[in-house]
């Protein structure tokens, strides 16, 4: 007669652990686009010297050093702080962008969710080795990395990317799918 041996419980394949999160790049648009602002303040900056000291009264020097202020703010300062506005983050697991200056507004996109990614650049993009890259899912455009340095490398590292994401994906599914016993076994002596 068979006798039951004490029970034995089968252990469950372990679920391979996703890696950490790491940033690959953080990114702004390119900064070619502070160069007229740039012009800018220096034309303004050398209009001040020079117009400073000339008029005798008071009221006229405080009058041009306010002037002064106010196109260094609209033709400087401005466009610096937009441009700082917007930044892109690109990590192994999603993209990241951060928009506005007072108001921030974040938009993420995984890679998992697969995407296509679509390069496209103007004359003087070429010559700076920057462009827009317009990320779409599933028919319909999410995000825009407008004129981002090194864009055809960005988009390299994004299919790059975007392909790990999904082996990875792929592999944990296949680990979860295995057949396991996960309920205490009662093995019989055969005897």
């Amino acid at each position: 007669m068979a006798r039951p041996v004490a029970p034995r419980t089968a252990a469950a394949p372990e679920v391979p652990a996703p890696p950490p999160e790491r940033v690959v790049a953080r990114l702004r648009p390119h900064a070619r686009v502070l160069f007229w602002p740039s012009i800018a303040l220096i034309l303004v900056s050398g209009a001040y010297g020079y117009f400073a000291e000339r008029f005798p009264a008071s009221w006229a020097h405080y009058a041009v050093m306010l002037a002064a202020a106010l196109l260094v703010l609209l033709f400087f300062l401005l466009p610096y702080f937009s441009w700082l506005s917007k930044r892109y983050i690109i990590t192994t697991r999603r993209i990241v962008v951060r928009r506005g200056f007072f108001v921030r507004r974040r938009q993420e996109l995984l890679h998992l969710r697969g995407y296509e990614v679509e390069l496209s650049r103007g004359p003087l993009q070429v010559m700076f080795g920057s462009g827009n890259l317009r990320i779409t899912v599933s028919g319909e455009t999410v995000l825009v990395l407008a004129d981002i340095p090194k864009a055809r490398t960005v988009q390299v590292a994004l299919h790059d990317l975007m392909e790990n994401a999904a082996s990875l994906q792929t592999a944990q599914r296949q680990v979860m799918q295995s057949p396991t016993i996960t309920r205490q076994t009662t093995v019989w002596d055969g005897r």
